[in-house]
């Protein structure tokens, strides 16, 4: 999955997204446009109701846009059938959640290592990368702990290395520090920034908080489903 050299990683164009409720449509992105390149580390910021989840959402195919065009490295998403999206997310697509969303029976290395069963990867493979990312992570020696047993900035460090773990061109974020303190989403951010910059990965992550917004190359505001500011 390589960027065009004529153009950009990301391509946005007239995007909107209308949601029916009742007999009320309500608009939650109004003509959209946005070009981002490879390897960049954006954040998405503005009010409650902006659109800013709904931008995440339908870059990463996980909702389908009402007009308008979304290419992601030469590849068309607004064309793609649902298993297509399926395809393309598990393997070009990694997830930080704000909730970490990780598996409570699980250790460490388990939910790290999880994703990568869905591509048939034999065990001792998956383990080795999963070990690998997270001594990069500096949780090498938490990999048997299960998230009971970690600390919120921990939990969300092994949410961090299971987005990474099978090497994905593009990192989505929502909120990815929300339910950590300040020094703790410090830790986080430039925990997530190094790695995505050492990898060359594309991160867009969506923030109310304006200090996480500093650890992007690029912000871009939204106002009333409309880019305002990029």
């Amino acid at each position: 999955m390589e960027q065009s050299p004529a153009g950009p990683f990301i391509d946005i164009r007239g995007v909107t997204k209308v949601y029916h409720v009742g007999d009320v449509d309500v608009h939650a992105l109004r003509g959209v446009d946005l070009q981002i390149k490879k390897g960049e580390l954006c954040c998405i910021v503005g009010r409650s109701g902006s659109g800013k989840s709904t931008l995440l959402n339908v870059l990463a195919g996980l909702e389908r846009v009402t007009a308008g065009e979304i290419t992601i490295a030469g590849q068309r998403l607004d064309k793609m059938s649902e298993a297509e999206m399926i395809l393309f997310r598990q393997k070009y697509v990694g997830f930080v959640f704000q909730s970490f969303n990780l598996m409570p029976y699980y250790t460490a290395l388990e939910n790290v290592a999880f994703p990568l069963s869905f591509r048939g990867m034999p065990q001792k493979e998956r383990n080795a990368q999963a070990l690998d990312i997270l001594t990069q992570m500096g949780l090498e020696t938490h990999q048997r702990h299960k998230p009971a047993q970690l600390s919120g900035g921990q939990q969300q460090r092994v949410g961090i290395a299971r987005a990474l773990v099978g090497r994905p061109e593009l990192v989505f974020a929502d909120e990815p520090t929300g339910n950590l303190d300040f020094a703790t989403s410090d830790e986080v951010m430039h925990s997530i920034r190094d790695i995505c910059r050492a990898q060359n990965k594309t991160l867009i992550m969506v923030t109310h908080d304006q200090h996480i917004a500093e650890f992007a190359d690029r912000t871009i505001q939204l106002l009333d489903g409309r880019v305002v500011d990029s």
